[in-house]
C-alpha cells in the first residue's frame, strides 16, 4: 500500500471530509486516509457535513449514500446547489445496486465506492479525484490571474487614451495654434479613431468585470418610455447622416393613453443596452429605418410572467444563421464589414441576464434584423 509512485503522493494541505452515521466506518476510513497523510474532518450526518463544508470548504468529501434524517443524495444536491462553493469533487459510498448509484452521479457526485471498502480502490479514486480537484483549482486560478491582467490592462490603458482625447481637442479648439483645412480633416480622423478605441477598451474592462463577478449594479425603478425616448433623440444625429428613418413607436392606444414600461434595472446598464441595439441598426443599416417598438408582454419566451418586450428592427443586409449562433459569444465578430470587437453583443447579454431578461435575434439575409429584449415588469 506504500509502494505509490511519488506522482500518487497525496499533498499535506488536501483536507478530506468523511461522513458517515456508522461510528465504526468512520474510524476505519479516517484509519486508511490519515495513513496516506491526508487530513480527515469526520461527520455523522448530513447536517453536519453541509455545516462544516459551508464553514471550511474540504478539498473531497467521502459520502455514505445512506444515512438517517438526511441522506447523501440531498447532502450531494445541496453541494452542487450553492454557487458560493468552490467546486469539491464527491465520492459516494454505496452498499447498494446500480439505480442508487445513477441516483448519485445525476444529483451531482463524481465518482462512487461500494461497501465493504477495498482499501487499493479507496485509495485509488481519492487519488484520482484530488488530481481533478487540484486541476480545477489551477485552471480557475489562471482564469482570475488573466481577468485581474486585462483589468488591470484596459484599465491602465484609459489614462493615455484619454490624455489624447483633450490634446486633440485643443488642437480643434485653436488652442495650440490656426490649423489648416487638411490638418482639422487629419484631426478630426484621428479624434474618431481614438473615441472608437477608448470606447472599445471602456467595453472590454465591462465584459471583465461582468464575467469576474465585480460588477455591482444599482436598481432602481425605471420608466422605459422615458429611457427609450433619450436614447433614440441621442442617436437621432447618427441616423440622420445616413438619411435613415429612425422611428420610435411605443404603442400608445387609441386615445393617446400612455402605456406602463416600468421596470427594475439598473437604468445605466439599461441605457448601455438599448444605445449598442439601435446604435449597431444605424451602423449597419445604409438605407431605410430603424425601428424601436415598445409593447408589454410575457417575461421570457417561454414563461407567462409579465415583461416590457423592445424590438430594434432595421432594413439592414441582415445576418446569416451561422452568425445568429454565436452573435452573442465574446469576441465573436460578424462577417460584415464593418463588424467591430464582437464585445458590444455579448455585454449587452450578460447586461440583460443580469436582470433576468433575455435577448434573442431574428434574421434573414436581405431583410434585415431584429433584436428582441425581455426585462420582467415591475409588480
Amino acid at each position: 500500500m506504500k509502494n505509490h509512485s511519488s506522482l500518487n503522493q497525496p499533498s499535506k494541505t488536501d483536507r478530506i471530509l468523511v461522513v458517515d452515521d456508522s461510528p465504526d466506518n468512520l474510524f476505519l476510513v479516517q484509519t486508511i486516509l490519515e495513513e496516506e497523510g491526508y487530513e480527515i474532518t469526520l461527520a455523522e450526518n448530513g447536517r453536519s457535513a453541509l455545516n462544516e463544508i459551508e464553514q471550511s470548504p474540504p478539498d473531497l468529501v467521502l459520502l455514505d449514500v445512506m444515512m438517517p434524517g438526511m441522506d447523501g443524495y440531498e447532502v450531494t444536491r445541496r453541494v452542487r446547489d450553492n454557487t458560493k462553493l468552490p467546486f469539491i469533487p464527491i465520492l459516494l459510498i454505496t452498499a447498494h445496486d446500480h439505480a442508487s448509484v445513477v441516483e448519485g452521479l445525476d444529483t451531482g457526485a463524481d465518482d462512487f465506492i461500494r461497501k465493504p471498502v477495498q482499501v487499493d480502490e479507496l485509495l485509488a479514486r481519492v487519488r484520482s479525484l484530488l488530481r481533478l480537484k487540484h486541476s480545477v483549482d489551477e485552471r480557475d486560478q489562471i482564469a482570475r490571474q488573466r481577468e485581474d491582467f486585462v483589468s488591470w490592462l484596459t484599465h491602465d490603458l484609459r489614462t493615455p487614451i484619454v490624455a489624447a482625447e483633450r490634446m486633440l481637442a485643443l488642437f480643434r479648439q485653436g488652442a495650440l495654434g490656426e490649423l489648416s483645412p487638411g490638418m482639422q480633416e487629419a484631426i478630426a480622423t484621428m479624434d474618431r479613431s481614438n473615441r472608437n478605441l477608448l470606447a472599445m477598451v471602456n467595453t472590454l474592462l465591462e465584459v471583465y468585470r461582468y464575467e469576474a463577478g465585480r460588477k455591482t449594479l444599482s436598481f432602481s425603478p425605471i420608466d422605459l418610455r422615458k429611457l427609450l425616448q433619450e436614447v433614440v433623440q441621442e442617436l437621432s444625429p447618427l441616423a440622420e447622416e445616413k438619411n435613415l428613418t429612425l422611428k420610435l413607436d411605443l404603442g400608445d392606444s387609441a386615445d393617446n393613453h400612455p402605456l406602463d414600461f416600468k421596470v427594475v434595472g439598473d437604468r445605466m446598464e439599461i441605457h448601455r443596452v438599448l444605445t449598442n441595439l439601435i446604435g449597431n441598426a444605424i451602423k449597419f443599416t445604409d438605407n431605410g429605418s430603424v425601428t424601436v417598438h415598445a409593447s408589454v408582454g410575457s417575461h421570457t419566451s417561454n414563461s407567462a410572467n409579465s415583461a416590457i418586450v423592445i424590438d430594434v428592427n432595421d432594413t439592414g443586409p441582415g445576418i446569416t444563421l451561422e452568425d445568429q449562433k454565436v452573435l452573442f459569444e465574446r469576441f465573436r465578430q460578424g462577417n460584415h464589414k464593418r463588424s467591430g470587437s464582437g464585445l458590444g453583443l455579448h455585454l449587452s447579454r450578460r447586461i440583460v441576464e443580469a436582470h433576468q431578461g433575455e435577448i434573442e435575434v431574428k434574421s434573414e439575409l436581405g431583410k434585415g434584423s431584429l433584436f428582441r429584449v425581455r426585462l420582467p415588469a415591475q409588480i
